[in-house]
């Protein structure tokens, strides 16, 4: 039986597969080699690596090989950005709007990546 934490890290899970989703929809309006195609890029690697790794906690297995060093510091940039765009556009809406409870399950999601793509860059310190 799940306990609350694995119940977080399943349901940010999903709120990250769909924030993925919406990431590469968006991507597809954009020329290769814009700006924005690759802010959304960066966004999706970001993304995955957050997806990635809240799976492991789920699942117990954290290979760090799969991603390196310099994926993960790269990854921290668009993360915070996100958690900054999604708290600024949720300010704006109407509490118990749609998008507005679509924003809260984005942030409690990026505040549980967040953490942990953290603690994984001082692991490949140490």
């Amino acid at each position: 039986m799940p306990g609350p934490e694995d119940i977080v890290m399943e349901a940010s899970l999903r709120s990250i597969a769909s924030m993925i989703e919406r990431s590469k929809k968006a991507q597809e309006k954009f020329k290769p080699g814009s700006s924005q195609f690759t802010l959304q890029a960066n966004r999706i690697q970001a993304l995955e690596i957050a997806a990635f790794l809240i799976e492991g906690e789920l699942t117990g297995s954290v290979a760090n090989d799969v991603w390196t060093y310099e994926n993960m510091e790269k990854a921290l940039a668009p993360l915070k950005s996100l958690i900054s765009k999604s708290e600024k556009a949720q300010a704006k809406l109407k509490e118990g709007s749609w998008q507005h409870r679509m924003l809260d399950e984005n942030l409690k999601a990026l505040h549980t990546a967040l953490p942990l793509l953290e603690g994984s860059i001082e692991e490949h310190c140490g």
